[in-house]
């Protein structure tokens, strides 16, 4: 697909661009309203092909959960393997679109590794993640971002003091989700490693406080995000952290994304998948096995 096309639609998922002038660009370089049109299926995230895991698979066990944080109830979807015991856990942070079948999927995948995975819906204070993507980004707009990310670090010591848990707790996530890793990392000293997919960077004074190993994936054509790589990595190696970089080449934005149409990239995916895991295994301890 045709690379400006791809920026186009990033542009717009990522409020950079309205609806309105999405469409009246897309259809500039499509040639037609109707082209344009036919494009839509090719971009837009098709969960119907999200269940890599069914949500009834019979080797786990998931629940709708909430945690008080300063007073707002986060709700998230806790996904384990049925066998007992204790096991290291993981929280999997949405894209800007909330808690939707995919991240769930992405959760229950990570339970099949063995980890206590907790899927949250940072959109609970304002009812949850609706069926409406568009009404979901809408809703993003509205939470100021340290008050989210502060509520979100309370995650951490949630599964710590889970029954289930062995206390070691790691984060990942994608895009938004990503970039609230960078920001838990900060906020939350008893993280134990946190992964990050394409993710804004934290402001450089603040990355002192980092205590986590950090794994940090980024897409080689993501313009818009990788140009505060330089900075970031400069305060990471000025504070002595540990962190490792791997840039993708020649992907887009949302590759780990099985459900994004031709923005996904199965081999880069599967490469940082297989590297995510490697790393939850080193700082997190090796979890039980089935």
């Amino acid at each position: 697909m045709d690379q400006r096309i791809i920026e186009l639609y990033d542009n717009f998922t990522h409020g950079v661009i309205h609806r309105r002038d999405f469409m009246d660009r897309l259809t500039t370089i499509a040639g037609s309203s109707a082209a344009a049109l036919a494009l839509l299926p090719l971009l837009q995230n098709d969960y119907a092909r999200a269940a890599l895991v069914a949500d009834d698979d019979a080797r786990l066990a998931t629940d709708t959960v909430s945690y008080d944080a300063g007073g707002a109830k986060i709700s998230g979807y806790l996904a384990r393997l049925k066998a007992k015991g204790k096991r290291p856990a993981v929280i999997v942070i949405h894209e800007n679109r909330g808690l939707n079948p995919h991240i769930k999927d992405v959760a229950r995948r990570i339970a099949l590794e063995g980890y206590l995975a907790l899927a949250v819906d940072m959109l609970s204070p304002q009812g949850g993640t609706p069926s409406d993507e568009d009404k979901a980004r809408d809703m993003f707009a509205a939470l100021k971002l340290d008050e989210t990310a502060q509520q979100l670090a309370g995650a951490v010591p949630f599964l710590t003091k889970h029954g289930e848990s062995t206390g070691n707790v790691g984060a990942v996530g994608f895009c938004w989700g990503g970039g609230m890793v960078n920001r838990i990392a900060i906020l939350a000293p008893d993280l134990k490693a946190g992964v990050a997919y394409y993710g804004a960077q934290p402001p450089a004074d603040n990355v002192a406080a980092i205590h986590a190993p950090l794994l940090l994936h980024y897409a080689g054509l993501d313009s818009r995000i990788n140009a505060g790589i330089p900075a970031y990595e400069a305060a990471l190696k000025a504070a002595g952290k540990r962190y490792t970089i791997h840039v993708y080449p020649d992907v887009n934005h949302a590759f780990n994304n099985d459900t994004a149409g031709d923005r996904y990239n199965k081999p880069a995916a599967d490469l940082a998948w297989s590297r995510t895991l490697a790393f939850f295994r080193e700082n997190l301890g090796a979890p039980p096995k089935a």
